[in-house]
């Protein structure tokens, strides 16, 4: 059990029927009146956000998410199979689990697997990944007076923006939190 006046950042726990992670918190005590708890906090499996206020004394199922590194081996269509590198199981997953950084992934890439109570609701790539460009326009010499960018296809087939200086073939460094090109690689 987990209490509201205990909420740290990142507790997970059960509400309603559904999971929620905590966001932000802060313990608030008026001149008048009673003690509570004001939160903001996450539904970890549709993520939606909302605020909600607490009494200090509320009571609360703790939620255990368990995150499980798997290898991604191929999709056939809409399925996606993962590879539990313990057991070889095959894990096949539909698309609408695996979000807008999974473009980032190529075949037998590490992911961690996020599930509740064995019901999968979550893929998360590894936060940096390394990608060859398969195609992007010509750069040119000297334009490098200004932070110019153009588009850049990457073998996954994700496209992001990049310097001027960038060529085909390059492997670039990612960051699949936001999409944005770091480095060469």
């Amino acid at each position: 059990m987990v209490v509201a006046g205990d909420f740290k950042n990142g507790v997970t726990f059960e509400m309603d029927g559904n999971v929620y992670q905590v966001i932000e918190f802060q313990h608030v005590k008026p001149g008048k009146g009673a003690a509570f708890v004001r939160t903001k906090l996450k539904n970890v499996i549709s993520g939606a956000v909302v605020e909600k206020t607490f009494s200090p004394t509320d009571k609360f199922e703790n939620a255990y998410i368990e995150r499980k590194d798997m290898q991604y081996s191929y999709n056939d269509g809409d399925l996606y199979y993962f590879m539990d590198m313990e057991t070889f199981d095959m894990l096949p997953l539909n698309r609408d689990k695996l979000g807008d950084a999974f473009k980032f992934v190529k075949e037998e890439m590490m992911c961690k697997i996020i599930s509740y109570k064995g019901n999968v609701f979550g893929v998360e790539p590894p936060i940096f990944v390394e990608l060859a460009v398969t195609e992007t326009d010509p750069g040119f010499a000297g334009n490098t007076a200004t932070n110019t960018l153009k588009p850049a296809t990457l073998e996954t087939g994700a496209v992001i923006k990049v310097p001027l200086f960038i060529n085909v073939g390059d492997v670039l460094k990612i960051d699949t939190r936001t999409g944005e090109y770091l480095s060469r690689a």
